[in-house]
C-alpha cells in the first residue's frame, strides 16, 4: 500500500507575527510536491493567524490540547477550540511534553482518544532518551508508549505515529538513516503483531530529530520512513527542500 509522505513542521515555542508572516509567505509561494502532506504546528496563541494566511493545501496543527472539551483548566486549550480556530490537527506526546512538563504515558492515551473523539487528527509521537539506547531498551521504550496510544485509538486514517530519538532532537545529532529504518521497522512489525496487518501497511511513522535540507533526502529514501516531524528547520526556508525530499 503506498503510503503518502508527509512533513509536518513543528514551530514550537517560536516567531511573532512578522517572522511567521515571512516564513508562510516563503511556503504559500514555493513549489511543494504535491504528493506529500503538509502540516505546521503553530504557537496556538498563533493559531488563527496561520490558518487565515497559510495556502488550504498546507494543514494547520496545535501542538497539545487537553483531555476533555473545556472546564476549570487555566492555561489549557482543547481540541473544540483547536478546530474553531480552522486547524485539524494535535501534536500528542512530544518528547519535550514528556520530558520538561512530566506527561505521562496515561495521560497523553488520554489526550489521545479526546483528540480522536473530537475529530482531530493526531501526530503522536515516540521515543527513547540518550540513556535509554545506551542501556539497549530503545525498543521496550517505544513498544510500551506505542501500546498506550494504541489502547486509545480507535481509527488509525486519523494518526500519524512520529519516532523521534530524544537524544537526536535540537541537539545536531541525527539518527543515521539505518538507524531510524531499523525502529521504523520494528515498529510497524509491532503493529502487525498486536493491531492489524492494514494498519501496520497503511500507518504513516514518520521521524523526527534534527531533520535538515542536508541530510532529508537520504532518510526519505528509508523504506519505512514515511515522512519528518521538523523542528528548527522548520522555521528557515530549508523546510520546503525537506518537504520535496522525494522529489
Amino acid at each position: 500500500m503506498a503510503r503518502r509522505f508527509f512533513v509536518g513542521g513543528n514551530w514550537k515555542m517560536n516567531g511573532n507575527k512578522e517572522s511567521l508572516e515571512q516564513l508562510i509567505t516563503t511556503l504559500n509561494t514555493a513549489s511543494l510536491d504535491d504528493q506529500t502532506e503538509v502540516v505546521c504546528a503553530a504557537p496556538s496563541i498563533y493559531l488563527d493567524f496561520a490558518r487565515s494566511l497559510l495556502d488550504p493545501r498546507i494543514g494547520v496543527s496545535a501542538q497539545n490540547c487537553y483531555k476533555v472539551a473545556k472546564g476549570a483548566f487555566t492555561g489549557e486549550i482543547s481540541p473544540a477550540m483547536i478546530k474553531d480556530c480552522g486547524a485539524d490537527w494535535v501534536i500528542l506526546g512530544h518528547s519535550e511534553r514528556r520530558h520538561v512538563f512530566g506527561e505521562s504515558d496515561d495521560l497523553i492515551g488520554q489526550k489521545v482518544a479526546h483528540a480522536l473523539e473530537s475529530d482531530l487528527s493526531v501526530i503522536a509521537c515516540i521515543g527513547e532518551k540518550l540513556e535509554e539506547r545506551e542501556a539497549g531498551t530503545t525498543e521496550e521504550v517505544v513498544y510500551t508508549q506505542t501500546q498506550v496510544i494504541a489502547e486509545n485509538v480507535n481509527d488509525w486514517g486519523k494518526v500519524v505515529l512520529a519516532y523521534e530519538p530524544v537524544w537526536a532532537i535540537g541537539t545536531g545529532k541525527t539518527a543515521t538513516p539505518e538507524q531510524a529504518q531499523e525502529v521504523h521497522e520494528k515498529l510497524r512489525a509491532w503493529f502487525r503483531a498486536n493491531v492489524s496487518d492494514d494498519v501496520a501497511d497503511s500507518l504513516r511513522i514518520i521521524y523526527g530529530g534534527s531533520v535538515t535540507g542536508a541530510n532529508c533526502r537520504e532518510l526519505a529514501s528509508q523504506g519505512d520512513v514515511d515522512g519528518f516531524l521538523v523542528g528548527g528547520a522548520s522555521l528557515k526556508p530549508e523546510f520546503v527542500d525537506i518537504i520535496n525530499a522525494r522529489v
